[in-house]
């Protein structure tokens, strides 16, 4: 058991390994390669909220005695609201864009490059926490196998957004060394939100089943209001859809193969 707490270290092992790009590319990356990944991120995420989160939130509250449904939804609508907070409070700036969001504020531009990867990190470190705590109570419905399928899908899915981000930051006149540190910092926030999560399902075992719609509510937020809306900008939206249909099948097949 105790080699499965290294699996909260993978997905941020994914990030540092897409910044560690910078060192190799000389441009930024191609639009069609972009959206691409993007678009993989995407489709990982959401069968990742599906497979891994939400059937085994409504499975826990039908055994629990609940209304199997009633975790399932509550859990994601304030995991969306949860993230809507932080998007609202925290200044942050997407890739590719000029227009900060979140609370005005006179940071970096390279900061609030770093702090918009960051902002949806959290929600992924939180799944896999909670997956990670299901098994620690003993939960029939988590594996060790799900644990690692997890880490595994998420640091797939991180390994091209540390490439976004570490990419665009040279460009804001960064050496590629910081813009190496910087990109793969913005994935520490997983392995954090994974401990601190774990913590929390440890003192209250029944809010399990919300607390993994709630994951799944905060990573379906990420992706409706910043990855899909990044794919259908511009040209080749088409790469972005195949890249979505990749990354679903891929962690689907993941996450029922292995999990």
């Amino acid at each position: 058991m105790n080699y499965l707490y290294y699996a909260l270290l993978i997905p941020f092992a994914g990030t540092a390994i897409g910044s560690g790009m910078v060192f190799f590319l000389k441009n930024d990356l191609h639009p069609r390669i972009q959206k691409t990944l993007l678009g993989f991120a995407s489709g990982v995420m959401v069968a990742a909220s599906v497979w891994s989160l939400l059937l085994p939130s409504i499975s826990m509250s039908e055994a629990q005695g609940f209304i199997e449904w009633v975790p399932a939804a509550a859990g994601f609508i304030i995991g969306i609201l949860f993230l809507l907070g932080l998007d609202i409070l925290i200044p942050h700036l997407h890739a590719n864009s000029d227009d900060p969001e979140g609370l005005k504020s006179s940071w970096k531009k390279s900061t609030m490059l770093v702090l918009a990867v960051t902002l949806h990190n959290i929600p992924e470190g939180m799944a896999l926490g909670v997956v990670f705590a299901g098994l620690l109570s003993g939960s029939e419905y988590m594996s060790s196998a799900g644990v690692l399928t997890l880490a595994i899908g998420l640091a797939i899915q991180n390994s091209p957004e540390g490439a976004i981000i570490s990419m665009p930051l040279r460009t804001t006149g960064m050496s590629k060394l910081r813009a190496f540190v910087y990109g793969a910092l913005s994935g520490i926030v997983e392995p954090i939100a994974a401990v601190l999560t774990i913590l929390l399902t440890s003192l209250f075992v029944p809010v399990l089943p919300y607390l993994l719609s709630f994951a799944a509510g905060a990573m379906f937020y990420v992706v409706v209001e910043e990855l899909i809306p990044n794919l259908q900008e511009g040209r080749h939206s088409n790469c972005g859809i195949l890249g979505f249909a990749g990354g679903f099948v891929l962690m689907m097949v993941l996450d029922i193969a292995l999990g």
